[in-house]
């Protein structure tokens, strides 16, 4: 009898033991379900980009990006699509920490980096949150050994033929921080970091960040690529649309990556320019390429980076998660801070009210119709501007002016003398704004002699007069190499 009841005891121990360990493992399957559902987010940032220049924006069609239009045509593309600044740093503090970067003091490109050492960058964020973060490209927020400091676990910084520093090789073993050995164009080995990465963290929530320095000068196409362009063009315009195909390459490795590993279902994909293209007004076609004219265009803006007119602020701008999003063109103004806003709700991570973007996703999923921003604001130097719905006001110095942008995209027609009880509203929106910046106020000082002429000739329609916008060379380099920026 009492071997009986043992035997009676051991079955039971061992059913209750086998019922424990199916809810240990069926928990553990649920928690790890629940890291795979939370998206992955890659953020393509393309440098000195003129609007025109996707050929799914339909305005020029010498431009070749088949891989991104076809995100674009299964996503949506925004029509109105903003950068934070027309200058490559302060519009990079602003996507990488989701806030305006004039709240902690990096304005221009020589301010102090202080303000954005000390800031949560949305790396950091989704680190908590238990995502795998890398980066891949240009940096320019201070020196490339310091990435890591900024919640990126994987860095590949390269944007030039020199080496650059790396933490991870192309075979995706990780390794101490050093100078890169590779000799693949530099576009062509960003790209391979990006789907080395993928590969990598395929089994865990994600982040990357991809920083294509391109078309931003100098331009260095390889033959690859300006073979694609071929007959008569300017060879700055040939030698942008030539690095830009190198970067939609990189974008169809990247989607070839996602779909052999069965990961494009569950990854966000936002395709963003840092700033307008630098025309130097004249577009001058310079042997070389060195500073200048970086071959992009801006049209039909008005315009050009260095500028808050639509020309330096507005860029491509697309956003791509399969299935989930009404397809097609949206129409209301959106900001490279909704990325981070975006991530982090979809990452599950409590919101905060620091950030200044907002979710993109329900208005574009269709699930809210009104606009996701009742005004945008920015500031840069001596400029400041508001966009409210279709109306535009915006200032440099002591010059105003007044823009209908759903009826005057290219802002030609001002109309500041014809509404001032609009000017009156959004003039004093825009100062209750710009109180919340360091400093406070309309203007960060005076608009530069570049800036002064690139109103007279944009905005004023001063043509009489010889235009001369200068470039950073000699001295001006010089003095920027000095203050680390990378």
């Amino acid at each position: 009898m009492k071997y009986y009841i043992k035997l009676a005891f051991i079955f039971a121990f061992c059913v209750l033991n086998a019922q424990c360990q199916s809810t240990n493992d069926t928990a553990k399957k649920s928690a790890v379900n629940k890291e795979k559902s939370k998206p992955n987010f890659i953020v393509i940032y393309t440098d000195d980009h003129g609007y025109s220049d996707l050929s799914i924006q339909g305005i020029k069609y010498d431009v070749k990006t088949p891989n991104i239009d076809n995100l674009a045509r299964n996503g949506v593309r925004m029509e109105s699509g903003y950068s934070t600044a027309p200058q490559c740093v302060p519009s990079r503090g602003g996507i990488l920490t989701g806030r305006f970067q004039s709240r902690f003091g990096l304005e221009l490109n020589g301010d102090s980096l202080e303000g954005f050492d000390a800031e949560t960058t949305i790396a950091d964020r989704l680190k908590s949150a238990g995502y795998a973060t890398g980066m891949a490209g240009k940096w320019h927020l201070g020196p490339g050994n310091q990435i890591t400091k900024h919640g990126f676990d994987h860095v590949f910084y390269k944007n030039s033929a020199q080496p650059g520093v790396a933490n991870f090789n192309f075979e995706g073993k990780s390794i101490p921080l050093a100078a890169g050995t590779t000799k693949m164009y530099h576009l062509d080995a960003c790209s391979k970091a990006a789907t080395t990465f993928i590969e990598m963290h395929k089994d865990k929530p994600f982040f990357f960040y991809l920083a294509y320095r391109a078309p931003h000068v100098p331009l260095d196409a390889t033959q690859k690529y300006l073979d694609r362009f071929p007959g008569k063009m300017p060879e700055r315009r040939r030698q942008a649309l030539a690095m830009l195909s190198a970067v939609d390459d990189g974008v169809g490795e990247i989607m070839k990556t996602l779909d052999e590993n069965n990961l494009t279902d569950n990854t966000v994909i936002f395709i963003i320019g840092d700033n307008g293209a630098p025309l130097k007004i004249t577009k001058k076609d310079k042997p070389g390429g060195g500073p200048g004219w970086d071959g992009s265009l801006n049209d039909p803006l008005n315009g050009e980076k260095g500028t808050l007119i639509e020309g330096g602020i507005r860029t491509p701008f697309v956003v791509y998660w399969k299935d989930k999003l009404v397809k097609g063109t949206y129409k209301h103004p959106v900001s490279s801070m909704d990325f981070a806003a975006t991530a982090v709700e979809l990452a599950g991570l409590s919101t905060d009210d620091k950030l200044d973007g907002v979710n993109l996703i329900p208005f574009l999923n269709g699930e809210k119709l009104e606009a996701p921003h009742d005004k945008l604001c920015w500031r840069w130097g001596g400029q400041s501007a508001i966009r409210k719905g279709e109306w535009k006001f915006f200032k440099g110095d002591d010059r105003e002016y007044l823009f209908n942008l759903d009826q005057d995209i290219e802002e030609k027609n001002d109309l500041l003398a014809k509404h001032p009880e609009i000017v009156k509203e959004l003039k004093k929106e825009l100062l209750a704004w710009s109180n919340g910046l360091t400093p406070t106020g309309f203007s960060k000082g005076g608009m530069s002699k570049n800036a002064n002429a690139y109103f007279d000739y944009y905005l004023d329609g001063i043509t009489n007069k010889k235009v001369s916008v200068k470039t950073e060379t000699g001295k001006n380099k010089k003095k920027n190499n000095k203050k680390k920026r990378n």
